[in-house]
């Protein structure tokens, strides 16, 4: 037998809730499904911008990394070039001349190589950037 006082007993006059919690409550659970919808949209969209930024940095740095070789390969031919005519030198004078004109050569080298290699790293930064700026515009608007 079942107590008067036992909340699950069937002589228990059943609660109705009232309209207002009802519609209050609704409104409440659409509203928490539409921000998890929307945190949902910003959490995917973020890992794809996390994904651009590393495919850019990875691809940038590929194609640094290939350049700073395409650089060392140079430079180690003109050096073994400079080594191999100064093997044949008869003369001091001859020795100073290829010396000099050697020295500015590689000087003009390397400046135009730093110069590729900044250009390079400043758009491999660029393109990293672009995936961010896209999204944060997005999310933020710009002020007025």
């Amino acid at each position: 037998m079942t107590s008067s006082t036992d909340p699950f007993s069937a002589s228990v006059i059943p609660f109705e809730v009232p309209e207002q919690m009802r519609a209050f409550a609704e409104k409440g659970v659409s509203q928490a499904r539409d921000n998890y919808a929307k945190f949902k949209d910003a959490a995917e969209s973020h890992n794809g911008t996390v994904e651009a930024v590393f495919n850019c940095v990875s691809k940038g740095a590929s194609e640094y990394t290939s350049k700073l070789m395409e650089f060392m390969k140079a430079n180690t031919t003109s050096n073994l070039d400079f080594a191999h005519e100064l093997l044949g030198i008869k003369s001091p004078s001859d020795a100073v001349e290829l010396w000099t004109g050697h020295a500015r050569k590689q000087f003009e080298a390397l400046s135009s190589q730093a110069k590729e290699l900044a250009e390079l790293g400043q758009r491999v930064a660029s393109e990293t950037a672009e995936p961010i700026k896209a999204n944060a515009a997005k999310y933020y608007k710009p002020a007025a």
